[in-house]
């Protein structure tokens, strides 16, 4: 589990007051781990996540939203630290109002003016013309708060126009720091305008009474003449001349102001598409900043804008909002397929598919992403290993020429324990079974170790958290790696009985079955290896075994690898001992018949070690087989004591051949002394096998030293030293 962090704490902003959309840098402690930590941002009671950029753990940069506080904290909200806390505040500046007759760069509502379309045959009265400056002196705004100013005046208002206005609000907020020479000014400023509204009024009354008698004699005319007349709505009346009249004067009065009325209508939707557009920019401009950061690459900042859009447009109802939203959704769409299309492709790395399979998650991809890729991994070392196969079985010739350094080690070492005496074939090209199986050996080791590690990753659910933190998607995979276990199991025995079905068709075709020989075999044209070979093609079987051992793999799905390798030894040894076989019935031909210094000749020192490798063999080698197989359970014990009797009598054997034909020349120049001599046989006691050996190796000593004619005395010292090695050999064998 990893430690929890600590909360946010803002401990600065700058600037600390200004009015709505101002651009603001908060700084502080704990502001989260990166963009997609932040969740929440709080500024006078105002959410301004949407403009919010996160840039390290103590720097947000965003903007003012138009709060209804004038003043508050600033709130930070993460994932890892929760909500925070703040030792500064902000204060909000409300905009200031603009009257009719103050110029301005914007356009203002009018809705609350006078209208000329509805009134225009009306006198303009002088109550409608109030000015925005009374008192007719220059203003000082003072910078005391409005909570204040409400707190003292509580119902009462600042603004001249209003029922509720307070003459002491007023200056407070607009001449705190005007001086009373000013003030004198403004109050005959009062005085003068009272002055003028009174004279004002009654110069309007006057100056509209010629109107209204006019207007009333008018009337009082058409009402005599529409009585005398007795008709409304007949063609040529006067009622009807009279409604002509007033539809044209009103359509003329409309295409004089229809130019402005349009241009302030267009002017309106123009202002208010602009405000949606900086409002809401981050979503307008969402679907273009996707495709770019794709094409980069960036599929991190993708992810973390997709998050955002949709905590904040997911539930939208508005129209336009929803179409853009829509054309976002579309877009992730195409980047799930993308990434899912890459996680799917090989060969790739055990970090890419790690990463591929966070960003699908973190999209909310259907399906499980991770046990898609697991399964394709599993049909690509497949077709790997078959593909291995077909590509040797279609060769048309034996393979490169490379000598194996391993191979000749192995070999040194074998030959150092007392092993074949052919000549290795080094000098020949390597052949193609065991090209083949290097071959696979290294797909296997290169591919299955990723695959086991993907698997074991789905398991522990660190596939979807690097620091192994508790969520619903890990808690998820975690639950679908349980449920699957069994696939998996048999993926990986599909794996291994693929693996050794392969090499067993290169090497041992008649283990298969005749229904599996067409997919696997097909070695039949190619050459046979030698024990040699064979013992190299052990090592590779026992490393990439040793390999996948180191995997923690259970023994119980690697039982057939060493199955196979067990029967490739028994196989390596049957060869052996065929070619041993082979190698023994031509040493007669090999044989020159030649003494050596030893007094013996080539055929004989062989034999001699053959019987010591036969007493070896009768008791160390196969009492330990038996051992072996007794231990582990193995049927045969009996074969083996059945065996072990046979070397010993074919020990014996041999032992009696070879002394009765080196006793035989002995024997007949020893025979003429011992008639004439009258010797008796059976006066004496029969010699034991040590001292008839002595005597033996003494004849020949005598014999070899007469008939070659050498009298030397160092070369009788040697001869002599010679007879002592043999005569200890014989004791040790007999």
């Amino acid at each position: 589990m990893s430690r929890a962090r600590q909360p946010p704490l803002v401990t600065g902003i700058s600037p600390n007051e200004g009015a709505a959309w101002t651009k603001v840098t908060i700084r502080g402690e704990n502001l989260g781990t990166g963009p997609a930590d932040l969740i929440g941002l709080l500024i006078c009671g105002h959410n301004c996540l949407l403009t919010a950029e996160w840039m390290s753990a103590s720097k947000i940069v965003c903007r003012v939203g138009p709060a209804k506080d004038d003043k508050g904290e600033i709130i930070v909200t993460t994932k890892s630290g929760g909500n925070g806390t703040s030792t500064v505040s902000f204060k909000l500046l409300k905009p200031e109002k603009i009257g009719i007759l103050d110029q301005s760069a914007v356009w203002v509502d009018e809705m609350n003016y006078y209208d000329m379309r509805t009134d225009r045959n009306k006198g303009i009265s002088p109550l409608s013309l109030r000015p925005s400056n009374p008192l007719g002196i220059e203003i000082d705004k003072g910078k005391i708060p409005q909570k204040d100013m409400e707190l003292t005046f509580p119902g009462m208002s600042g603004d001249f126009t209003s029922e509720n206005f307070s003459a002491t609000w007023y200056l407070i907020e607009n001449h705190s720091g005007t001086s009373f020479e000013q003030l004198r000014t403004a109050a005959s400023n009062l005085k003068k305008q009272a002055t003028k509204k009174n004279e004002g009024s009654l110069a309007y009354v006057k100056g509209g009474l010629s109107t209204f008698f006019e207007a009333q004699d008018a009337l009082a005319a058409i009402h005599q003449r529409l009585e005398s007349d007795g008709t409304e709505r007949v063609e040529g009346s006067m009622t009807q001349r009279l409604e002509n009249i007033l539809n044209r004067a009103s359509d003329t009065a409309d295409t004089l102001f229809q130019e402005v009325l349009g241009r302030k209508d267009k002017a309106d939707s123009t202002r208010n598409a602009l405000n949606v557009l900086q409002r809401f920019k981050f979503l307008f401009n969402l679907p273009l900043y996707i495709e770019r950061n794709i094409q980069k690459g960036d599929y991190d900042v993708v992810i973390n804008d997709y998050e955002k859009a949709k905590s904040l447009f997911g539930n939208t109802e508005v129209p336009v909002f929803k179409k853009v939203y829509a054309e976002v959704e579309t877009r992730i769409g195409a980047l799930r397929s993308l990434l899912l299309e890459k996680l799917l492709q090989t060969p790739s790395t055990l970090h890419d598919q790690k990463r591929y399979i966070r960003y699908l998650s973190d999209l909310h991809a259907p399906g499980d992403p991770a046990w898609q890729c697991i399964y394709a991994q599993h049909k690509w070392i497949l077709q790997l290993m078959q593909n291995c196969r077909d590509e040797f079985i279609t060769l048309d010739l034996e393979g490169d020429i490379r000598p194996l350094g391993l191979s000749r080690l192995s070999h040194t070492a074998s030959l150092k324990r007392g092993g074949s005496l052919r000549t290795p074939p080094w000098r020949f090209e390597t052949p193609q079974q065991v090209q083949f199986v290097e071959k696979l050996s290294d797909v296997v080791i290169s591919q299955l170790p990723n695959f086991w590690k993907l698997w074991i990753s789905y398991v522990n659910g660190s596939l979807f958290s690097e620091t192994g933190e508790k969520s619903g998607q890990v808690e998820k995979s975690k639950k679908n790696a349980r449920q699957r276990q069994n696939d998996f199991k048999k993926m990986i025995e599909e794996l291994t009985h693929r693996l050794v079905k392969l090499v067993r068709g290169a090497l041992l075709p008649a283990t298969l079955p005749q229904g599996e020989l067409s997919l696997y075999g097909g070695w039949e044209n190619k050459t046979e290896l030698t024990a040699p070979w064979l013992t190299q093609v052990i090592h590779i079987v026992r490393g990439f075994h040793e390999a996948l051992a180191a995997l923690e793999i259970p023994n119980d799905l690697l039982q057939v690898i060493q199955d196979l390798l067990l029967d490739l030894r028994v196989h390596c040894l049957m060869v052996t001992l065929l070619h041993t076989t082979e190698d023994v019935k031509r040493l007669a031909e090999k044989e020159d018949w030649v003494v050596d210094n030893e007094g013996i000749t080539t055929l004989e020192q062989r034999l001699l070690i053959i019987l010591s490798n036969c007493q070896y063999l009768e008791r160390h080698t196969f009492l330990n087989l038996a051992d072996h197989f007794e231990k582990h359970g193995f049927m045969g014990t009996e074969k083996i004591t059945r065996v072990s009797e046979a070397v010993r009598q074919l020990d014996r054997k041999l032992f009696d051949a070879y002394i009765e034909r080196r006793a035989d020349p002995i024997a007949g120049s020893l025979e003429p002394g011992i008639y004439a001599g009258y010797f008796d046989w059976r006066d004496c006691q029969s010699p034991t096998g040590t001292v008839l050996c002595v005597c033996v190796c003494v004849s020949v000593y005598v014999q070899s030293e007469f008939s070659n004619g050498q009298q030397v005395i160092a070369g009788a010292q040697q001869r002599t030293f010679i007879i002592i090695k043999n005569v200890a050999f014989l004791w040790f064998v007999s």
